[in-house]
């Protein structure tokens, strides 16, 4: 079974950071571009970062640019997305997706999401 597991999600104030972890199990990650994605309540999910198969290539939307890095280990099938200086307009569900073209256009895998809420 193809899968897709994201972990690392929870409450954080304001200005702080959580590391998120996104596991594959069933498939080899390193074959898959991967995107993380969000979603918040009352609006359309959206694209927040994505990195290459062999890490070499990553994009960021421009409101997490400097804020968010995405990484991966593919020894560890595992991609990560670590974000500081979180703000109250960064709460929503947080997917993470592969890809098995050149980057993150047309995700076939998703995860089932890990929520992040940002609140003092």
């Amino acid at each position: 079974q193809l899968q897709l597991v994201e972990s690392g999600g929870g409450l954080v104030q304001p200005g702080g950071s959580l590391r998120l972890s996104c596991a594959a199990s069933g498939f080899p990650l390193h074959s898959y571009a991967v995107g993380w994605f969000r979603q918040a309540p009352g609006k359309e999910r959206e694209g927040i970062s994505c990195i290459s198969k062999n890490g070499g290539r990553t994009h960021y939307a421009d409101s997490e640019k400097g804020r968010f890095t995405i990484s991966r280990d593919n020894a560890k099938n595992t991609v990560y997305l670590q974000m500081n200086s979180l703000k109250p307009e960064d709460t929503a569900v947080y997917y993470c997706a592969a890809d098995p073209h050149l980057f993150c256009s047309d995700p076939v895998i998703w995860g089932q999401g890990t929520q992040v809420t940002v609140s003092s």
